[in-house]
């Protein structure tokens, strides 16, 4: 487990391309696209923005596709997790905008309908996170964990 959360921080920060346009030099639009086994949609979207889609065409390959969790701790009671993932439960749900999938669980998706997940690059520290969540009534100042409205 250890190594595979290494291989992830990994190409979540080391900057690489493989060999793969980026979409604005291609002047593609972006296309948002939800499966699920349920019949909601709508304020049930996760949006992903320009950054996101970029990072994730250079950083997965084949099948992968990030896997977006809500799980209980944090500073603020729930915490946002990201992983590389390749197998689709059946109780996930799959968007997907310029060929970049995110996978979030039904759950999670509970905690984060309607939100937006990005790349951020800063001196200090690369990552992807959770941005505009509906959902999140507060959330701490390093933006990993937050708190439910109720």
């Amino acid at each position: 487990m250890a190594a595979a959360l290494t291989a992830v921080a990994l190409r979540a920060v080391i900057p690489w391309r493989r060999n793969r346009p980026c979409m604005a030099s291609l002047g593609l639009q972006t296309r948002w696209v939800a499966s699920s086994s349920s019949p909601e949609t709508g304020d049930a979207e996760i949006r992903l923005t320009d950054s996101c889609i970029q990072r994730l065409l250079e950083i997965t390959e084949g099948s992968e596709f990030l896997r977006l969790q809500v799980e209980g701790g944090g500073c603020s009671g729930f915490q946002y997790k990201f992983s590389l993932d390749t197998v689709i439960n059946p109780d996930d749900r799959v968007f997907e905008q310029g060929g970049a999938r995110v996978v979030v669980d039904s759950d999670s998706l509970a905690f984060v309908k309607g939100a937006q997940v990005d790349f951020s690059q800063e001196l200090i520290r690369s990552s992807f996170q959770v941005l505009n969540n509906p959902q999140a009534q507060q959330g701490c100042s390093c933006g990993s964990s937050f708190s439910v409205k109720l």
